[in-house]
């Protein structure tokens, strides 16, 4: 593969990153403001497994892109708002990358049935 071909793939993810980013930092302001990391882990889990399904390449990759953004904007949130994120919900949004594995992996694993179910496979 030469670097040709290359470029026009990784331009082409950049709208997917893109959608990583804001997943994460929605997903931070979310858990900043309702401070439930049950339903923080279901939205990264969503954002994950729905990236997974559209990208199903490096499935690892959307767990990070996603994650690291959640105790970024908590870092944001503690510096600019009066509502403080707890000791144990900045620790908790570190632990959002378990379900964000399964939900990117997952996806991956539907995307890959699904195209071969559809080559007859």
């Amino acid at each position: 593969m030469t670097t040709e071909t290359a470029l026009p793939r990784a331009r082409s993810d950049a709208l997917f990153y893109l959608m990583g980013a804001v997943a994460g930092v929605g997903t931070g302001w979310v858990d900043v403001t309702v401070n439930d990391l049950l339903f923080t882990a279901l939205l990264v889990l969503m954002a994950c497994m729905l990236l997974g399904l559209l990208r199903p390449r490096w499935p690892w990759r959307w767990v990070v892109v996603v994650a690291i953004f959640i105790p970024l904007t908590e870092l944001v949130a503690y510096w600019i708002m009066t509502v403080k994120p707890t000791r144990g919900q900045v620790y908790g949004s570190f632990l959002t990358a378990l379900p964000g594995t399964a939900g990117a992996y997952g996806g991956a694993v539907m995307r890959r049935a699904m195209d071969n179910l559809r080559q007859g496979k």
